[in-house]
């Protein structure tokens, strides 16, 4: 029997070993995760510890490795919403932001078109009526010059906006693939956005996925509550600087054409009637921080980018003396008086927060504004007891399935059989240390997909084994026989692998929540079991035919 060289040996140890030490924190999750966070939490504040963070930081050595698996929502406990986007209010947006710019251009051509108004229309459509009605085709060719062609494969030459005339009204409103090309923009920045605020809340894997034509599925493990998540996604931290034109008791007052009547956030049964179109809005924020005024009370910080900037200290200029309004989704938060010219772009947002609260709204701010509304048609809140049960009953799962299969390979193969079930343990660990590298996330889909590996792993050296014990049968000597039954067991291992992992990939890549954590543990496992199967049965074999050197061989 030609022993493996010296190197490969070597290699093959030094990943088994890795494997055993990167699994082990796993087996003191709770405190790994407090040692985890801790260091977090110190790193965060520049190297400061709490005695409890100090506490913390004890309970895992430093020189050990510290990653973890993270648990999904099923194991772990957390929050799982089922969202519908309001893709409808898109298109209202679109239609006032177009309004301005319908008006200048009809304004230019006064002398054809007359007098130029904006009549009642439902919200994804503007009206706009023409005093003189022959004036009605210049302006209709003037307004569609005002489209662009839809960048999208299925509407290439296609106007964004379909412009129409009905008596001496223009009708305007988007075209069918203007519309799909902005309900798709719409769901994808609502999953970006989304994403990013989840993120800065410090949660662990969460799922964040489109469902269909406007759904988003939002599953967070280790959350309190599905209210605590939709109190962090469910607000469209809308931010924009209107200017005031008056602030009334009357919750019933008129604002008058394209003005809002909007209420204080901090000041009971006042209402402030302020003009629609913002000064600046919270699309122009770069940053947003939880700070303090100078009364030391909790405030948010802001920063615009340059172009925010720009109109935000020239409308500052223009307008000492007078009011604006500070509005956040439709609540006028504070509306100061304009003490002087405020160059720069930065400023300070106050009101009746506690720390709690201004640490929420920068976090709001900074992630950016939900394009669109959403109503939340599903929500679940996942105890952690109900997901420690399904670890339990997964530990259950798993210790009958490797038992069981630990007694069949000491019966059937008995010493060799042996070298399997070892084998098969480094198998385990070298799973559990990859999800750990890699972030990997364990479902309870998961669990089932290292229970199915227990049995490919030992299916493997089934396959070897019994092909040791035909070349035996031919009276080949022991070292010959050991050899050519890895070489010619090794192409049918890894064929069958080879369809069952493109099997696990296909699961990973069209599948969703459930499917996909079984595909990722499926797929590791595959690829651990041949390694283990092919190389590690084989170095513990050869070391002990090397160092016993037996006449015989009993497989």
């Amino acid at each position: 029997m030609e022993p493996m060289a010296l190197w490969k040996r070597v290699l093959i140890l030094l990943v088994c070993g890795w494997g055993l030490i990167a699994a082990t924190p796993n087996l003191f999750y709770t405190q790994v995760e407090r040692h985890n966070d801790a260091a977090a939490a110190i790193e965060a504040a520049g190297g400061t510890a709490t005695p409890e963070q100090a506490d913390a930081l004890a309970e895992w050595p430093g020189f050990l490795p510290s990653a973890l698996m993270n648990l999904g929502l099923d194991l772990r406990g957390g929050a799982h919403l089922l969202a519908e986007v309001k893709v409808e209010d898109v298109y209202k947006t679109r239609m006032d932001g177009l309004w301005p710019e319908v008006r200048d251009t009809l304004r230019d051509l006064r002398d054809q078109v007359g007098a130029v108004r904006r009549a009642p229309s439902p919200d994804d459509v503007l009206r706009v009526t023409i005093s003189n009605p022959e004036g009605l085709p210049a302006a209709l060719d003037a307004v569609r010059a005002l489209g662009s062609s839809v960048i999208t494969l299925t509407g290439i030459g296609e106007s964004t906006i379909d412009v129409t005339s009905e008596g001496n009204d223009i009708v305007v409103q988007l075209s069918a693939a203007e519309k799909q090309a902005t309900d798709g923009r719409t769901i994808q920045q609502s999953l970006e956005i989304i994403r990013r605020r989840v993120d800065e809340a410090g949660t662990r894997e969460p799922t964040i996925q489109r469902q269909g034509e406007d759904r988003i599925l939002i599953q967070v493990p280790g959350i309190g509550s599905a209210q605590e998540l939709k109190a962090l996604i469910g607000q469209t931290a809308q931010l924009t600087f209107n200017a005031v034109i008056s602030r009334t008791t009357n919750a019933a007052a008129d604002p008058g054409p394209r003005n809002l009547l909007l209420p204080s956030m901090d000041e009971a049964g006042v209402y402030y009637i302020v003009e629609q179109t913002p000064v600046v809005s919270g699309e122009d924020l770069v940053d947003a921080q939880p700070s303090f005024d100078q009364n030391g009370q909790p405030a948010v910080s802001f920063r615009f980018d340059s172009t925010g900037a720009r109109a935000f200290g020239d409308y500052t200029a223009a307008n000492i003396g007078a009011p604006f309004a500070i509005i956040l989704d439709d609540e006028v938060i504070s509306a100061p008086v304009i003490q002087s010219h405020i160059p720069g772009g930065s400023g300070i947002i106050t009101g009746n927060f506690d720390l709690e609260e201004s640490t929420r709204l920068a976090v709001l701010l900074r992630a950016g504004a939900l394009p669109a509304a959403m109503t939340f048609l599903e929500e679940r809140t996942i105890g952690p007891e109900l997901g420690q049960d399904s670890i339990d009953a997964g530990k259950i799962a798993a210790m009958v399935a490797g038992g069981a299969v630990v007694v069949y390979m000491l019966l059937s193969y008995g010493l060799f059989g042996l070298f399997a079930n070892i084998a098969l343990i480094i198998n385990m660990a070298l799973i559990f240390a990859v999800l750990s590298t890699i972030g990997g996330t364990l479902t309870l889909p998961g669990i089932a997909g290292i229970v199915l590996t227990i049995g490919m792993a030992v299916d493997a050296n089934v396959l070897v084994f019994e092909r040791i014990r035909e070349e035996l049968r031919t009276n080949k000597n022991p070292g010959r026989s050991i050899a050519l039954g890895y070489e010619r067991a090794r192409s049918a291992i890894i064929d069958a692998n080879i369809t069952t992992f493109i099997t696990a990939v296909v699961l990973f890549l069209v599948g969703a929540g459930p499917v996909r954590g079984f595909a990722i543990t499926l797929g590791i496992g595959i690829i651990t079991s041949v390694f283990t199967a092919i190389f590690v049965t084989r170095v513990f074999v050869e070391l002990w035919y090397q160092s016993r050197k037996p006449a015989t061989v009993v497989v």
